[in-house]
């Protein structure tokens, strides 16, 4: 019971805070430099997640070629990089990182 009292409990306080921005939202002037400032929030957090996954598959750094996810990672990411296309970049991520762990 105590596990169900605390994901509901992280739920709602997830959903006020968020709340909170849109019905403050046009109502509350925000600074110029904080609106900058925020438009570096998804690829700051979108980088903590994903950099530990690709550098430290094990706890421990690893750069070597037998580190499947780093590679992946970086294919992922050139075709990111040259084609700006998120279902491509997926498809060739994960169809890497199959195809080494495979091996």
């Amino acid at each position: 019971m105590t596990l169900w009292l605390t994901i509901i409990a992280a739920g709602l306080i997830t959903f006020a805070i968020r709340l909170s921005f849109i019905l403050l939202w046009g109502r509350v002037d925000i600074p110029l430099w904080l609106q900058r400032s925020l438009r570096f929030v998804p690829p700051a957090v979108l980088t903590a997640i994903i950099f530990p996954e690709l550098f430290l598959p094990s706890g421990s750094l690893n750069l070597s070629l037998g580190n499947a996810r780093l590679i992946a990672g970086i294919l992922a990411g050139l075709v990111a990089w040259r084609t700006r296309n998120i279902i491509l970049t997926i498809l060739v991520g994960m169809g890497v990182l199959l195809l080494l762990q495979s091996i």
